[in-house]
């Protein structure tokens, strides 16, 4: 859209870059270009503007596959006026000299020339396969198709308009018929997810099949290292009471050795001691039989009276004392 203003009863336009401005004055050419800026008068001017930029153009239609079945193309297009002067011979462009504004709508009616061209392609493309193709393979085909039929189209350059690019989104199918087709990808995937699931439960109970076989063989180990032990101890208790036991025999051994030794002294001791006893017992009764009876008998009084208990006082009577004195008056006869 132009910006036009009103000076001192005439008027100015002043155009962006990407228009193309056609002033026409008295159905003469005056200006011709873009980024155009000047003074016109209103009741002999004819303006028209032409956009040049690239403009994208989205379309979304429905096409029939081989088989019957209903898919919609969601598709882009990107289109250039590349002849202003052709486009605006052929389309109306004209300005408003009051507002600046199109009276007409020139570029629906490019839309509506792209739309037309490029869904009559892309529907010859898509009738020749069938959904399962066209599902997979339709977006590129029907993007080539597009591109070459826009080119070749005679229209378009007679327009003045050129086709930049074209791009397909999509080609789906109606939403039953891409339920009914999702299914089986579904199951597909969910099918892989279970695998997945028993997979990694598989791993998981193999994991603890060898975890518990560690712990049963650690276990096993333990055991046998506790029956070594046991065995081990059992064999140090025999060693100890074979050394107990023998260093007893040695004791015991050692312990008879001295009885012997001491029994064979006491009976030495005994031997000699009783050997001695007898020579003085001997020597004794020897010397006592050289001795005098008398002096015997004296001694024997004496031993006796020396064993006797204290006595105070002695009463002898007078037939103990006259043979007393018998006694004593008779031993000289004896003797002599």
């Amino acid at each position: 859209m132009a910006d036009i203003t009103r000076r001192f009863g005439r008027r100015h336009l002043r155009s962006a870059p990407t228009a193309h401005i056609r002033h026409h004055d008295r159905g003469r050419l005056v200006h011709d270009g873009v980024a155009q800026s000047f003074w016109f008068r209103a009741l002999n001017a004819a303006l028209s503007e032409v956009p040049v930029d690239d403009r994208e153009l989205a379309m979304s239609f429905h096409a029939r596959t081989a088989d019957f079945q209903d898919v919609s193309v969601q598709a882009t297009v990107t289109y250039r006026i590349s002849e202003p002067a052709t486009a605006a011979a052929c389309l109306d462009f004209s300005l408003d000299p009051e507002t600046g504004a199109w009276r007409a709508a020139p570029l629906e009616q490019i839309s509506t020339l792209l739309t037309e061209t490029a869904q009559q392609h892309a529907l010859d493309s898509l009738a020749r396969m069938p959904l399962a193709d066209a599902l997979m393979t339709g977006v590129p085909a029907t993007r080539e198709r597009i591109a070459q039929g826009l080119a070749a189209d005679p229209r378009l350059p007679a327009t003045g308009l050129t086709a930049v690019a074209v791009r397909v989104v999509a080609v789906r199918p109606e939403p039953d018929i891409e339920r009914a087709l999702r299914t089986p990808a579904r199951e597909r995937v969910q099918q892989d997810a279970d695998r997945a699931t028993y997979e990694r439960r598989a791993v998981a109970v193999e994991r603890e099949r060898a975890i518990a076989e560690n712990e049963l063989a650690s276990r096993i180990e333990l055991a046998r290292r506790e029956e070594q032990l046991v065995e081990q101890r059992g064999t140090n208790a025999r060693r100890e009471a074979e050394e107990a036991a023998a260093a007893d025999g040695v004791r015991a051994e050692a312990e008879a050795a001295r009885t012997v030794r001491l029994a064979r002294a006491e009976a030495d001791a005994a031997r000699t001691t009783g050997e001695a006893r007898a020579q003085a017992q001997a020597a004794w009764l020897r010397v006592h039989g050289e001795v005098d009876p008398e002096v015997l008998r004296a001694l024997g009084l004496d031993k006796f009276a020396e064993n006797m208990p204290r006595i105070g006082s002695v009463t002898v009577s007078p037939d103990v004392l006259t043979g007393l004195l018998a006694r004593l008056g008779a031993r000289p006869r004896d003797t002599a």
